[in-house]
């Protein structure tokens, strides 16, 4: 009885660890979307923090500028590059899309591709949309 209940242990215990294994075999991975900068992003080479940083953090990022807008006027955020940009996402030249003018290829491909409804749209505009 007990090498009965032994084996069948066993085996739940290898079907539960080489699951994620077998399911990676019989499924398709897509590659996350490539990022092209265009227009000013391109000609510039730079943004706010190095791209490492953007990726893995921006929406910390625009979270501060957020409470720095909101609760201290305070529209103009000083980059450790020497730059200043206007803490906005979509009003001016030196802001988000003043810069990555294409929402839909630059925000909206990693946006979708990673299953992320930002809230940011629901309070801002595209420029582009407006046009």
């Amino acid at each position: 009885m007990s090498k009965n209940m032994i084996m069948a242990g066993l085996g739940v215990f290898v079907i539960a660890v080489l699951s994620p294994f077998w399911f990676n075999m019989v499924t398709e991975t897509k590659a996350a979307p490539k990022i092209e900068l265009q227009g000013k992003a391109a000609e510039a080479k730079k943004c706010v923090l190095d791209k490492y940083d953007m990726r893995a953090n921006h929406m910390s990022l625009l979270d501060e500028w957020r409470d720095s807008v909101v609760r201290d006027a305070d529209r103009m955020y000083h980059a450790a590059n020497g730059e200043t940009f206007n803490m906005s996402l979509s009003t001016g030249e030196n802001s988000c899309l003043g810069c990555h003018d294409d929402k839909e290829k630059f925000c909206d491909s990693c946006h979708n591709y990673a299953s992320v409804s930002p809230y940011c749209w629901e309070c801002h505009t595209n420029p582009k949309e407006i046009e």
